[in-house]
């Protein structure tokens, strides 16, 4: 299985993005009313700034307390972003995603932002072409 078909499974096919200025309230905001974990950052040509997740905003606030949610999203976000492409496969991914420790990838086709995907989207993936593959080894075992 590979990016393509998980992004394509995926019911919301929109990507939330938000601009470096914003507050991280702003973000929080965001992030809890499309009930996600990740927002990419844009840099104003379709291109990817950085990522700023649930986990950035809740290490500020433990380090500096309420007061960091004033602050620009620029200031949290992760710069050095990790992203894949459409053909890469759901496996490759989740190596990935486990070695680096987060959980939201942008998937970049031609140099277009074109999704994202989590960690979520991968395993749950992963598990549905390992229960097909099952099943067609049980038919098989069975002469079916």
């Amino acid at each position: 299985m590979n990016v393509q078909k998980i992004i394509g499974a995926k019911p919301i096919q929109s990507v939330e993005t938000i601009s470096p200025q914003e507050t991280l309230s702003a973000a929080a905001a965001l992030l809890s009313s499309k009930r996600i974990g990740a927002l990419i950052v844009g840099d104003g040509k379709a291109g990817v700034a950085g990522i700023i997740s649930e986990r950035d905003i809740v290490r500020r606030l433990a380090a500096e307390g309420a007061a960091c949610l004033a602050t620009s999203v620029a200031s949290a976000m992760t710069t050095a972003v990790m992203s894949c492409a459409p053909s890469d496969s759901a496996v490759s991914v989740l190596q990935r995603m486990t070695d680096g420790r987060f959980r939201h990838m942008p998937v970049i086709d031609d140099g277009r932002l074109v999704g994202v995907i989590s960690i979520g989207d991968v395993v749950k993936a992963r598990m549905s072409e390992i229960e097909m593959e099952n099943r067609a080894m049980e038919d098989m075992i069975k002469g079916i």
